[in-house]
């Protein structure tokens, strides 16, 4: 009886001990606090530049695009292709085919594009969990044009103007 209570008092501290050091290295990993994403504000008179400067944002924060690609001209092991300079690459990617029409196809329909060496699985932003409006994905389109090239895009462009309809 007596080694029965000893043993259970051992494995009752060691629990106690275990649980108490999870919980100090857990405090000591750094947290990251992650809030909703914040409306974005359109307005119909927006200049190309500050439609570029929202798709920035929209990329940065809402559309989680820097979550798998890289923006600086990186090669080697990426996860999905770096997007610098991909105005100009969105031009010739494919015969026949402009550098807008790319890029959206790309947005809208992800994995008809695979580009060599990588593998599908970029999300349809414009469904959730993503879940970007059109205006939203113009502004977006808009940065990645300036990427390389002159944006063409404004909010009255539609998706027929971007050979999708």
């Amino acid at each position: 009886m007596k080694f029965q209570i000893l043993v259970t008092l051992k494995i009752a501290a060691l629990i106690v001990v275990t649980t108490a050091l999870y919980t100090y290295i857990g405090q000591l990993v750094p947290q990251k606090m992650v809030l909703p994403p914040q409306e974005t504000v359109m307005r119909a008179d927006m200049t190309t530049d500050e439609l570029v400067q929202i798709g920035l944002e929209l990329i940065d924060g809402k559309g989680l695009c820097r979550t798998c690609h890289t923006f600086e001209g990186k090669k080697g092991a990426l996860r999905f292709p770096d997007l610098a300079g991909i105005a100009a690459t969105a031009e010739t990617r494919i015969a026949g085919m402009g550098g807008l029409e790319y890029l959206a196809r790309s947005i809208y329909e992800p994995n008809e594009f695979i580009v060599e060496g990588f593998s599908p699985g970029m999300p349809v932003i414009n469904k959730p969990p993503i879940g970007l409006n059109d205006q939203e994905i113009v502004a977006v389109i808009a940065y990645l044009q300036s990427l390389g090239g002159t944006p063409t895009v404004t909010l009255d462009t539609t998706l027929g103007d971007m050979g999708l309809e």
